[in-house]
Formats: structure tokens, sequence, C-alpha cells
């Protein structure tokens, strides 16, 4: 019985150590929070394998002529539905390489379906409304999260150890708006800052 005790101990302690939290705090030149930046991170610097699953919607809405949520992460894979709520109709498309799509006029509370099987980017727009404007970050790694209206994006349940861990947002000043974080390894639950320069006209 002593010894059935000590091994589920052990168990438990070494299952506790191998999870990690990171918490990204994004923000700007001027210290300010930038929401809807997005934080990926790769453990020992390599995709997730096997099916990925997040716990939100995949689903970008139309509606008050804008889209909601302005950025959407999801698996690459992933159906993503795209309803109008507005009482005009909506021409979404992509032209975005991989993942190009159109969706051509429907009306109020009537809903299309994509399929996006290329890691990367859709950026998203209408036909109509010229204003409207979008992202969708297609991921290959489970360890995905946005930051939100705090500049804050938190990461759970992380193997403990080395991660490769990066930063993007639509507007983000560096190539394919995207730069890697100075954070190298995680344990228990870590922290950092990425402070990020965006492009005029950046949220």
């Amino acid at each position: 019985m002593k010894i059935a005790s000590i091994l589920f101990a052990v168990a438990m302690l070494a299952g506790s150590a191998q999870a990690a939290d990171l918490t990204v705090a994004v923000r700007g030149p001027d210290g300010k929070p930038i929401p809807d930046a997005v934080i990926t991170v790769y453990p020992n610097g390599q995709p997730t394998k096997g099916p990925i699953k997040f716990d939100w919607p995949y689903r970008v809405a139309q509606q008050n002529i804008q889209f909601t949520p302005f950025v959407l992460i999801v698996p690459a894979g992933a159906e993503v539905s795209f309803p109008n709520l507005d009482k005009v109709r909506h021409h979404v498309y992509s032209f975005s390489a991989g993942n190009k799509f159109e969706l051509k006029l429907y009306g109020h509370e009537e809903s299309r379906t994509v399929r996006l099987p290329a890691v990367g980017i859709a950026a998203i727009g209408c036909n109509i409304h010229d204003q409207m404007v979008g992202f969708i970050k297609v991921v290959d790694t489970a360890y995905a999260a946005k930051s939100d209206a705090n500049g804050v994006a938190v990461i759970h349940g992380l193997p403990d150890g080395p991660v490769v861990a990066k930063v993007w947002h639509p507007y983000l000043r560096a190539p394919k708006n995207e730069k890697t974080l100075a954070v190298t390894a995680v344990r228990g639950a870590a922290r950092e800052t990425a402070t990020i320069e965006l492009r005029p006209g950046g949220r």
C-alpha cells in the first residue's frame, strides 16, 4: 500500500511537471496593449502531430458591415462558417495563396462554409463593401491563442521544455507580419512580453 502511494505521488508530480502555461503580453512601442495578435508555440520547434481542435467556434460572421471576429485562428483543414447577420447581402472572398475562395452574394441569416487547407493566412474581404476586412490564421500547432483587449494571450497545457514561439498580427511591421519571440523554453507558469510595431492603419 505504501509503495502504491509513493508511485501515485510520483506519477502526479511527473504529470504536473509536464504541463506548462505561457502568458504573453503584446504591447506596442508606447506600451499600449495590442489585441488580435496571434501567438503560436511549437514544442521542440515542431508542428503538432495528429488532429488539432480549438475550443472556439470556427466562424466569421458578417455583422454591422464588418467581419466578426476580426482575426480567427483555425487548424489547417478546418471548415469555417460565414453567417450573414446583416440585412444586406455580402460577397465574401479571399485571394490568399492556398486558401482562395469565393462566396457569391447571399443574404440575411444565410450561411456558407469554406474549408481552409493551407497553413498560413486567409485575408478576407467583401466584394460589395470595401471597408470589410478580416483575417484567418491557419495553423499547424495545437498551441495557439489570440491576444484580448488587454493585449494578453494565454496558452495552456504546453509540455515543459524547448519551444519556438511566434507572434503574428495582420499589420505587424516584419516579414510575413510575424516575429519570433525571445522565449526558448517553458516550465510551469511562464510569462513573456512581446513588443511589436504595427504599420500605419493597424489596429
